[in-house]
Formats: C-alpha cells, structure tokens, sequence
C-alpha cells in the first residue's frame, strides 16, 4: 500500500523526550547493549531521578509527551510503577507513553516487539489500545518476522526503533523508517535512535514522520532551546 502524501507539505513533528529507567534511576542508554547502561550525568539537573530529570527536561520545552522505557521489566528484572504513577502525578497534563515489556502499568502502553514470542502474543498485546514498537538491532529486526512484514496488524502509532542507533550519534535509520511508511498507510510513525541535530529533525519532519524520540541529544545540547522552539 502506497503512503498517502500530505497535499500542503509535511506536518509538524513532534518531539518527545525519553526516560530509561533501570535500578530506580534514569540510565545513560547506548546501543541498546544494557548490561553496560549507567546513571546518566547530565547538564540539565544534578544526579539520575527520574522525576528530576523529567523536570529539567520540561524546562527545555512544553512537550506534550514522555517516553518511558522501563529497562528493569522489559529484562524481567523488576519494574518501576511506582516511578511510573509519580510522574503521572507530577506532570498531570503530560501524555505518558511506557514500554514495559508484557507488563500493564500506568501511561498510555508501548508494546515493543523484542519482547513477544511469537505471533499468537504480538495479537494479545495488541488488542486494545496500544502503541507499537518495531524494534531493530544491529542484525535486523527483533521479535516476530512476521509482525515487522504485516502492517495490517499494526496499530495506528508505531514507533521504529533502532537499538543499534541509540546514543550513537550516527544519525536516524531513514531506510528502515522509509520502508515502514510504505507499508504503513496513514499510520503515524516515529522515529527513535541516532538523531545528530536540527537537519536530522528538518529531514523526519519532510519525510512525514509524526514524531522522534530523543535522549542523548536533548541532554548532550544538540537540539537545545533554539532548535526545540523551531519545532514547538
């Protein structure tokens, strides 16, 4: 099925700012090899609270949604609900997204596809309402074959998310984003791993990407104030 193209240019792209939550702390993520992952240091706030980081990173802008990835139950390690449930009283206008591997807490649910067996679970998770991640490592995609290949059992936000980019500064997976437009119709797609700056932005933006999720360039000044006013 072909893309449907925007007749007056490309819409907005929304920037969403990202949490990983690993131990009780916000994690430094990179190149999704987790076992390495440690409490991130950032300009933006003194130590790794997540309520203090999610702070300092609504200072930078009035974003309108937060992405939580909940390291600890996506690995089945534990989980931070609790975390979860604070923010959402902290910042009660904010749109909470959270991937929490086959967990149910609170926000609006991520099902990412490294953590689903098979098929019979992709169609579980996704029944009601849910936000789809397709995520990919740096040998391909993770979790069902299937799933990745069949838009019509997507839902109609879907995130491509890139492991391998994550952190990385090599710039977003514009192949792998162009290929999920084209199955995808008029679903919203979002990118995640690997933007650089303001060109990165400008570039998913005249794609027709919804939105992108950042991290390491939020907190590292890449795209600061300026560059998020642009994009407000």
């Amino acid at each position: 099925m072909a893309r449907e193209i925007p007749s007056k240019g490309p819409k907005r792209l929304e920037l969403i700012p990202v949490l990983d939550l690993m131990g009780g702390v916000v994690v430094h993520a990179r190149r999704g090899q987790r076992a390495a992952y440690r409490p991130i240091e950032t300009p933006l706030c003194p130590g790794a609270d997540p309520l203090d980081i999610a702070g300092a990173l609504l200072d930078l802008a009035p974003f309108r949604t937060l992405y939580v990835a909940d390291l600890d139950a996506i690995r089945g390690t534990g989980g931070h609900g609790s975390v979860i449930a604070a923010l959402g009283a902290r910042f009660p206008g904010l749109d909470i997204w959270v991937d929490a591997g086959t967990a149910r807490v609170g926000g609006r649910r991520v099902v990412g596809s490294e953590t689903l067996s098979d098929m019979d679970a992709a169609r579980a998770a996704l029944a009601g309402e849910a936000i789809l991640s397709l995520d990919n490592d740096a040998d391909g995609a993770l979790g069902p074959a299937a799933l990745h290949a069949t838009a019509a059992l997507w839902p109609q936000q879907v995130i491509v998310m890139t492991l391998a980019r994550v952190g990385a500064g090599n710039g977003p997976d514009f192949a792998r984003l162009a290929e999920v437009q084209e199955k995808a119709g008029a679903r919203r797609i979002y990118a995640a791993g690997g933007v650089r700056g303001a060109e990165d932005l400008e570039r998913l933006e005249t794609m027709g990407i919804a939105g992108v999720l950042l991290a390491s360039a939020l907190h590292d000044g890449r795209v600061g104030r300026e560059v998020l006013a642009r994009f407000g």
